[in-house]
């Protein structure tokens, strides 16, 4: 059985500066299902990785731009990146080597001339582990409750400031029964990138979480909320009309069913944020916090289009 037909999402980048070992890597890949995505650098190596991070990347250490290591102390910086397993190809078999692979966040190393079975094996048995053990969603690979929960309750330990972002995405249920569980997918997984890309491009980065279904979370700062919030808005209402037909742009409507079964018209998607910060009120525990979020979404959930909430409430 091929990787494919378990797991058909499994991504792999590969990235090497030698033409014929990254093409023999590819092909013994992509022969077992994975879906490769090859780079001949390490500059290019992190685009891709930050672009559409994958299940696992293979870095050999001695490429040019940025090596092995400096691509994988970059992923490791990335909170969205936290969890990515790496491997490294590496024409040095010293153990001091392996020493200062592991304490940047190497998984593992593999030592050349590279024995593609033992690649192969070594891929298959850290995604399996990975799976078995990784708090991430499958679909958009964003870290999901545990992790979520983590970084929420680690800030509130701290005392330092702190805005939770919950974000849902309108209409979602409708466009799904409308369009296919394969189209829905596609809007959540673009969802994913879109937030992903403004966290990233933030200053200082804000962590990006999948709660399930079509609801996100971003954990950022009471200064950054509502610039973020306002470009997640403007960027995902600008997206949003791709999702749809010729016809459903035209009529900015779509014909879908309620829950009775019944034939009823829908706006377009848009974007509800509930935003709750401590810099107006003390925030406790990921309960509270999660209370809030709740509340607050439901409240921008009401306006038409898409809308941000942020809690005005002073203790």
């Amino acid at each position: 059985m091929t990787e494919a037909s378990s797991h058909p999402a499994t991504r792999i980048v590969v990235a090497d500066d030698e033409p014929d070992l990254l093409t023999l890597i590819s092909t013994a890949l992509s022969e077992q299902g994975f879906q490769v995505e090859a780079v001949s650098n390490g500059k290019e190596a992190l685009a891709a990785i930050r672009g559409n991070p994958p299940d696992i990347a293979v870095l050999d250490l001695s490429m040019p731009v940025m090596t092995g290591f400096e691509v994988c102390a970059a992923v490791r910086r990335d909170p969205l990146l936290e969890h990515l397993p790496i491997i490294i190809l590496s024409a040095t078999s010293g153990g001091a080597t392996k020493v200062e692979g592991l304490n940047l966040g190497a998984d593992d190393f593999i030592t050349k001339p590279v024995d593609m079975s033992e690649l192969l094996a070594r891929v298959r048995m850290i995604i399996r582990r990975n799976r078995q053990g990784l708090d991430a969603n499958p679909l958009t690979h964003l870290p999901g409750n545990v992790s979520i929960e983590r970084h929420i309750e680690e800030a509130v330990s701290s005392e330092r400031p702190l805005a939770v972002l919950y974000v849902d995405i309108n209409q979602f249920k409708a466009y799904n029964d409308a369009y296919g569980y394969d189209s829905g997918d596609h809007v959540i997984r673009a969802t994913g990138r879109l937030l992903i890309k403004v966290a990233v491009e933030a200053d200082p980065p804000c962590f990006v979480g999948h709660i399930g279904g079509d609801d996100f979370i971003v954990i950022s700062t009471p200064i950054q909320m509502e610039p973020l919030a306002q470009r997640i808005i403007e960027e995902f209402d600008a997206m949003s009309l791709t999702f749809y037909n010729e016809t459903d742009r035209a009529r900015r409507k779509i014909v879908s069913t309620d829950r009775r079964g019944l034939s009823k018209e829908y706006p377009l998607l848009s974007i509800a944020i509930g935003i709750c910060h401590n810099s107006t009120r003390k925030l406790t525990s990921y309960a509270q916090i999660s209370q809030y979020g709740a509340e607050l979404k439901k409240h921008a959930k009401r306006s038409e289009g898409s809308s941000y909430v942020i809690d005005r409430r002073h203790d």
